[in-house]
């Protein structure tokens, strides 16, 4: 598997774009700009790669602010978890808190299953359910590739923020600990913002959730 990283939108936001075997999911697209979504269009127009569907690890707006674009012009599911759906039932409103104006999604997401080997199409990942930033956040762990896509869970040296809707550092702080830092040290988590970092990194350099001894 492939992972392009596109760092788009106001709020600096990691999309990312997986590809193999001529197919490929979109990760978060969280673009506003038309030349940020053309960028993603034109790879999969230039490798002839058949879009899967949408993931979404969790429905804060930056995570969503490109979504409709990518509905309007390939006809793909959109997963999220179901375990709590009020951030995407208020995209708008969430929007309107940061000065932003949007309609609402065309299509209604599918469950997206916490569950380990989930397929979808050429693509399989452990779906590991890691709220604290948001209720529905997940993130997608592939243990062939050595990879996970944590979302607003798990930063470099930093973790996601929990003064929104549902967050709790307790239950973050649980989730890191439960669902991520038992993952391989080699593990390289590329999250929702800034760098890339790995589980070793982290368990030792995290300021805010350090490794138990």
């Amino acid at each position: 598997m492939q992972l392009h990283c596109l760092t788009v939108g106001p709020f600096a936001e990691n999309t990312y774009l997986l590809t193999q075997a001529g197919q490929a999911l979109i990760i978060d697209p969280g673009f506003m700009e038309p030349a940020e979504y053309e960028r993603i269009d034109k790879q999969l127009r230039d490798e002839n790669l058949s879009l899967q569907a949408v993931v979404l690890t969790h429905a804060h707006v930056d995570h969503v602010l490109g979504l409709q674009k990518v509905l309007n012009n390939y006809d793909v599911p959109v997963y999220l978890s179901d375990k709590d759906r009020h951030l995407w039932d208020n995209y708008p409103s969430q929007a309107s808190m940061f000065g932003l104006k949007v309609n609402e999604v065309s299509v209604a997401p599918k469950p997206l299953p916490i569950t380990k080997g989930w397929e979808i199409g050429n693509f399989v990942f452990d779906v590991l359910y890691t709220p604290g930033h948001a209720p529905d956040h997940v993130s997608l762990y592939s243990p062939n590739d050595d990879i996970v896509i944590a979302g607003d869970a798990l930063f470099k040296e930093g973790i996601g923020r929990t003064d929104l809707y549902k967050g709790d550092f307790n239950v973050l702080e649980q989730s890191i600990r439960e669902q991520l830092y038992t993952l391989p040290e080699d593990t390289v988590i590329y999250p929702g913002h800034g760098p890339e970092t790995t589980i070793g990194h982290e368990k030792q350099a995290n300021p805010f959730v350090k490794a138990v001894k």
